[in-house]
């Protein structure tokens, strides 16, 4: 398949001089002060252009200006190529397509120096996907079915660190994770883990359980802000994000936290 698409380029901003914007009124001081929400830029990969057009679409008319599709691609040695000159927020990922699928893609562009976020762009949740997906880097997946809004909501949402995951997909990793327990893979896990300062190490257990940070933090006596800034430390030491911490701590198949 062809992917030629082009880059979307950015509309133009009025400029200002001064502080003052372009039709030369001054500015009162809480607009001055208040900054405008940050552009989330996407890039949109799938084997099927009309896909494509249609996804750039609704990202484009239904996200009041708070997303911007900077370009699309048909295929994934384009979108790792485009990636890297582009620098997008979020990558919405096609899983099967021709030559390199979507999950190797996804693995490439979470190599990168500066990688996106990865959202699997899927009708369907082929046996097996949502794990092979998550242990590549994705952090969810956006059905081509879901209403404009839900989209939106989820390409905003991850550029904050949630997961996008929904009942399906939750249902179908958590039945894969119990049906594969290799006891290499299980105790290469609990080593991993074992390696963490012990607070670090509770609160990404308690986060693997579903706990909130607030949670976490009443749980262990310490602030919200400390909480967080224990599961950043664990995730910067194992190089990895909040998805793959929950999945390795599913991997060590350890007791709930008391």
């Amino acid at each position: 398949m062809n992917s030629t698409a082009q880059p979307i380029p950015p509309s133009d901003a009025p400029s200002s001089v001064n502080g003052l914007p372009s039709g030369g009124a001054p500015m009162d001081d809480d607009a001055a002060e208040t900054p405008s929400p940050r552009t989330v830029t996407v890039s949109v990969i799938d084997d099927d252009p009309m896909v494509c057009q249609a996804m750039g679409l609704i990202l484009t008319d239904y996200s009041n200006g708070r997303i911007r599709v900077v370009s699309t691609s048909t295929d994934g040695t384009d979108a790792v190529a485009r990636a890297t000159a582009e620098r997008p927020d979020v990558v919405l990922m096609d899983i099967a397509m021709p030559g390199m699928d979507g999950i190797e893609t996804t693995r490439r562009l979470r190599a990168l120096p500066h990688a996106p976020h990865v959202l699997m762009l899927t009708s369907l949740n082929p046996s097996n996907t949502v794990e092979r997906s998550v242990e590549a880097g994705a952090e969810g997946f956006v059905s081509k079915t879901d209403a404009p809004g839900d989209i939106i909501r989820r390409v905003l949402d991850v550029c904050e660190g949630a997961p996008q995951f929904n009942t399906a997909s939750q249902r179908q990793l958590i039945g894969d994770l119990h049906a594969q327990q290799p006891v290499a893979r299980r105790d290469e896990a609990r080593r991993l883990l074992d390696a963490l300062p012990a607070r670090e190490r509770e609160t990404v257990l308690l986060a693997a359980e579903g706990f909130s940070n607030a949670q976490i933090a009443a749980r262990m006596f310490i602030s919200e802000r400390t909480a967080k800034a224990h599961l950043s430390s664990a995730a910067d030491k194992l190089n990895m994000n909040r998805v793959q911490l929950a999945r390795l701590v599913e991997r060590a198949d350890l007791p709930p936290v008391s």
